[in-house]
């Protein structure tokens, strides 16, 4: 076995553990060749097949990074992307178990549905106007199995783009019906707005976002399919979460989705 091969196994197993023990791990950059973005993903690679051994299957895809300010605190000028799990799909206003998402952060975005498989070298927006059945507005609750969310976009793409859980809303709407850029989004607590934005702030346009994805898998050799729901990337700064919490995120032209999370064992002692 090679050196970054080895390295790549090594930070495997310390994220598994993370996720198999619920107990926030050490950074794995410290064990893969430094700013190796192809050693990451060979990581998230093997964390990937590991959860389709377990009987798992992959519902589609999540761009992260989206945020020009983002890319630039970690130090990149890419987005990045990670696969979504069958299991970690919730649907909306069913409470997530408090410790089933690490270090839980929610930020909420578009969502969308593919129609058609995305197989082109280049895609244009058009080409994923005409491939998008609908879209949806979603609650992303990101997790990180990093101790602290002491991560590097090394960190952050080896634990699958800091991959929880997400929440699709049920009301589906043709994209001809919306414009993303200027869809404003407030993301609230109990009618306290936590977070707030809009389209442009995810690579200038979700669809823009959507383009990168299908561009980047196809090199790849995995196209985005018929079926996909590809989570474009958040619409506004990430809030943090607390046991009990109950977000509502609200998106123009899409309505609104529920993130309802559990109490802690803690609370529940208390009680």
């Amino acid at each position: 076995m090679s050196a970054v091969n080895e390295a790549v196994a090594r930070a495997a197993e310390r994220i598994d553990e993370a996720r198999r023990t619920g107990i926030p791990c050490d950074p794995v950059r410290v064990l893969l060749p430094a700013g190796d973005l192809d050693a990451a993903y060979a990581v998230q690679s093997v964390l990937t097949e590991r959860r389709l051994s377990e009987g798992r299957r992959v519902t589609g895809w999540k761009i992260g990074l989206t945020s020009a300010a983002v890319q630039a605190q970690l130090g990149v000028d890419t987005p990045d992307f990670g696969p979504l799990m069958d299991d970690t799909a919730v649907p909306d206003g069913a409470e997530i178990g408090w410790g089933s998402v690490l270090q839980p952060k929610a930020e909420a975005e578009v969502a969308l549905v593919l129609e058609h498989d995305l197989t082109h070298e280049r895609h244009t927006v058009a080409d994923v106007i005409r491939a998008t059945a609908f879209a949806l507005p979603a609650i992303e609750v990101v997790g990180s199995r990093i101790r602290d969310w002491d991560i590097s976009a090394v960190d952050t793409i080896a634990d699958n783009a800091s991959s929880g859980a997400y929440v699709l809303g049920t009301r589906p709407v043709p994209l001809r019906e919306l414009d993303l850029r200027t869809a404003g989004m407030v993301l609230e607590r109990r009618g306290e707005p936590l977070s707030t934005g809009a389209g442009v702030a995810c690579l200038g346009n979700p669809l823009h976002a959507a383009v990168w994805l299908a561009d980047t898998l196809v090199r790849l050799g995995r196209p985005l399919r018929a079926g996909d729901t590809v989570l474009t990337g958040a619409l506004g700064p990430m809030t943090g979460v607390e046991p009990g919490d109950v977000l509502e995120a609200r998106i123009d032209g899409l309505g609104s989705v529920r993130a309802a999370f559990g109490r802690s064992e803690q609370e529940g002692d208390a009680r």
